[in-house]
């Protein structure tokens, strides 16, 4: 017995002629309906056979009839056909941004501020849209980025990261996010509507790792100022360093989208002059970001940044 093979592609315009023999009776009849010669019919139903590697017509005097595979063949290629059409639905819903699958790394406060609320719009308008977060460094959120890991990083400058400029990746700049200062509430500046950083540079500081991004950013911001914060409490969660900052220990920068902040016995007082801010931004590999459901992701992100007093304007378009 020839055995069928394991490779077959289904013609379905080929399949459609087999139908229509089953339904027709003779070469001619389906000929006719389907506009084609009796030798154009003949000719790709024996092409057909030859796809599927059985045989599926067996003579009958001057007529030919369908044979048992042909019949197991008719029977399970409209289920066939129902797959295809789901295929091509789900293919369609991909291009067109509402199905996907989107891993985004991003730092705490982006989870926070943006990401969160990303999500919460896209699971009622683009319920077929899946979206995997998981909370990184700005460090190993880049490093999961290169290796293919991740679609989306949000994510601050710090030492290591991309240039502006850099052709492997493309940048979209989301929130200004402005630092405030943190004190304690017995502080003798607690009660004022603004301070200069340099009032404080006096003080124990508490915050992260000088290598770790906020660490930088926060004493990038203090160099500007003109000193270099004197760092003896670190901390990488925002309300550990509040805690300690409540506690009487020393002072903090601490951001806007990580407010309001749990611990009391505190006070949160903006810094006078020009903001000191750290700026989010979402980062995609050069290319990746024409993913329909990548770019479905970031337009979310753009939208919730746009929607919020400290998002980044964005450039107009010619």
């Amino acid at each position: 017995m020839k055995s069928v093979s394991r490779d077959f592609m289904v013609d379905w315009r080929k399949r459609k002629l087999l139908h229509e023999l089953h339904r027709r009776g003779t070469i001619a009849a389906t000929a006719e309906a389907m506009y084609l010669t009796p030798s154009a019919v003949s000719q790709q139903l024996a092409g057909l056979a030859r796809e599927v590697g059985v045989p599926l017509l067996e003579r009958r005097g001057r007529s030919v009839v369908l044979t048992g595979q042909a019949r197991v063949l008719l029977a399970h290629a409209g289920e066939m056909r129902v797959l295809a059409e789901r295929t091509r639905a789900a293919l369609d819903a991909w291009s067109a941004g509402t199905e996907g699958y989107v891993r985004v790394g991003s730092l705490a406060t982006g989870i926070a501020a943006l990401v969160g609320p990303a999500i919460a719009a896209l699971r009622a308008e683009r319920p077929g849209l899946t979206i995997r977060v998981s909370e990184q460094e700005p460090d190993e959120a880049l490093d999961l980025l290169d290796a293919g890991e991740l679609e989306v990083a949000v994510t601050v400058d710090c030492p290591g990261a991309p240039a502006r400029e850099d052709a492997r990746y493309r940048r979209v700049d989301l929130i200004s996010d402005v630092m405030d200062a943190v004190v304690p509430a017995g502080h003798p500046l607690a009660g004022r509507p603004s301070v200069s950083l340099t009032e404080l540079a006096g003080d124990v500081w508490v915050g992260a790792a000088a290598s770790d991004a906020c660490g930088h950013i926060m004493t990038g911001i203090c160099a500007a100022a003109g000193f270099s914060p004197d760092i003896q409490y670190h901390c990488r969660e925002w309300d550990a360093v509040a805690a300690l900052v409540a506690a009487g220990v020393g002072v903090a920068l601490i951001p806007r989208s990580a407010q309001p902040l749990r611990p009391r016995d505190l006070a949160v007082i903006p810094v006078a002059g020009a903001p000191a801010t750290r700026l989010l931004y979402a980062l995609t590999r050069a290319g990746t970001e024409q993913d329909p459901a990548t770019r479905t992701t970031l337009e979310a992100l753009e939208a919730v940044a746009a929607a919020r007093a400290d998002g980044i304007p964005r450039p107009l378009s010619n």
